[in-house]
């Protein structure tokens, strides 16, 4: 019950969230606008989180750059787990192509994700476009090793053996009768992945990698701010936080989806 508490909760604060920085920007200031008499105000009535270098709003700034992170991140892990799901797919099915492919998968995962996203960035060069290879591609293999461990399990069912029996091809019998059993688990995984890519797209930002300005970021706002941690800290302070309570609300939602997707005899070992 306590599991189940702590994720009803976290989804719904995750929900709270994402719909204030959805809705706000419309009824915000422009975010990009600069009013050079107003520059580094402290929080006021007019400016909740005071003002940048340049006179920005940086509550204006802070729901746009809100929208930004939240898009980057649901599209990063919509992607690597689609394509980590069909890569899991083949290689649980197929055998021998499963066991070079999961050689791969086992040597790219040895490596730590921020370097090889720093690297990637720095060859191909920052933007958007390259943040959402990168990050891709490194979370793919962890969603496809997951994956291709259920499919291992449901290949010796019943089921899939008739379907095998009756002459259905294997791509069909992968689309109707072994995908539909790896979707809950695909799931789970969209929600652990989204931590560890808004961590990422915030690293990326913050060194300048990912997306840059004047389009604002939570990482990229940490980056403009820290020049004036001492004297404006909230410039710092809010996006700053507000990654690290997606990230901890993420994993909580995370880890309490594991727990019920799990069998219970397995759910504890698996979590």
């Amino acid at each position: 019950m306590r599991r189940h508490r702590a994720l009803v909760v976290s989804c719904g604060l995750l929900l709270v969230l994402t719909a204030l920085v959805l809705a706000l920007p419309p009824v915000l200031p422009d975010p990009n606008a600069p009013e050079p008499a107003l520059r580094l105000l402290p929080p006021s009535a007019e400016h909740p989180m005071g003002t940048d270098k340049y006179g920005r709003d940086l509550f204006a700034r802070w729901a746009s750059a809100g929208r930004v992170s939240i898009g980057m991140t649901v599209l990063i892990t919509s992607c690597a787990a689609g394509l980590g799901t069909f890569i899991g797919l083949v290689a649980g099915y197929f055998p021998r192509a499963g066991a070079v492919v999961m050689r791969v998968v086992d040597a790219w995962i040895a490596f730590p994700s921020i370097i090889l996203a720093i690297v990637f960035a720095v060859v191909v060069g920052p933007g958007p476009v390259s943040e959402l290879l990168a990050v891709t591609i490194i979370f793919t293999p962890y969603t496809a090793r997951v994956i291709r461990s259920r499919v291992l399990g449901l290949t010796t069912r019943t089921f899939v053996r008739a379907a095998r029996v009756s002459g259905m091809s294997s791509w069909k019998t992968l689309a109707v009768h072994v995908l539909p059993h790896t979707l809950p688990l695909a799931l789970v995984q969209c929600v652990l992945l989204s931590a560890g890519a808004m961590l990422i797209d915030g690293s990326l930002s913050f060194l300048g990698l990912g997306i840059s300005p004047p389009t604002a970021t939570w990482g990229n706002m940490v980056s403009d701010g820290r020049t004036y941690l001492q004297d404006h800290p909230t410039m710092v302070l809010f996006p700053g936080l507000s990654i690290a309570l997606f990230v901890f609300l993420l994993n909580v939602a995370g880890s309490g989806l594991c727990w019920i997707a799990a069998a219970p005899q397995t759910a504890a070992r698996r979590c």
